[in-house]
């Protein structure tokens, strides 16, 4: 509740109770499956949930494409917070999209989809408002994946820990519909949360 209203989120006592099941979910899967090197559940609470609740105020339009969800990070926290917006989570490890899909079960989400596929062949025939990738792979490669499934307009949101200023300058001279008045720098501060954060927000119109 205090990380939240940091953040300044509202959440009712379903959605906070849909975030901490998540995480109860995730703490007992993760004893087994190793899903993330994270293995204190309140230290969860910070790392994952607040992290990923932070890009919250970024998302824009209707639907959200999650790159490399993982274990369902920050798409499964971004779906219960807003369940006005479709969201599809896409991760090429079988073992991580099964838990992501008990977790959306369990917790009753009918507005998340989970796709087992590489972001490089994905080809879903439409394209989302809102595509954000969390700590994978670098801004040109991101930006490479995502621009072919970017509505127009439409928000790139690309959550790193520190600031990467050798991507950034790569990402800008790689030119195209990209310079340096699309692409937006943000730091995040996250309750609870020591080291830096960053959100890359490229803006394509």
């Amino acid at each position: 509740d205090a990380g939240l209203a940091a953040l300044g989120l509202a959440a009712d006592e379903r959605q906070r109770g849909a975030l901490i099941a998540y995480l109860v979910l995730l703490a007992r899967w993760n004893r087994a499956y190793n899903l993330t090197a994270v293995r204190d559940p309140l230290e969860m609470v910070a790392r994952h949930l607040l992290d990923s609740l932070a890009v919250g105020p970024y998302l824009a339009g209707p639907s959200v494409l999650d790159l490399g969800t993982g274990a369902g990070l920050p798409g499964i926290p971004l779906a219960v917070l807003y369940p006005q917006r479709e969201h599809v989570l896409l991760d090429s490890n079988g073992k991580k999209t099964r838990f992501v899909r008990q977790a959306v079960m369990a917790l009753g989400l009918p507005n998340v989809e989970v796709v087992q596929a590489r972001m490089e062949s994905y080809r879903p025939g439409r394209k989302f408002a809102t595509i954000v990738a969390r700590a994978l792979a670098t801004l040109s490669e991101l930006n490479a994946l995502g621009e072919p499934l970017l509505q127009r307009p439409g928000r790139l949101l690309l959550m790193k820990g520190r600031m990467p200023t050798a991507e950034m300058e790569a990402l800008i001279a790689s030119g195209g519909a990209l310079g340096p008045g699309n692409v937006r720098v943000h730091r995040l501060d996250v309750p609870f949360l020591t080291g830096e954060r960053h959100l890359i927000e490229v803006r394509l119109d």
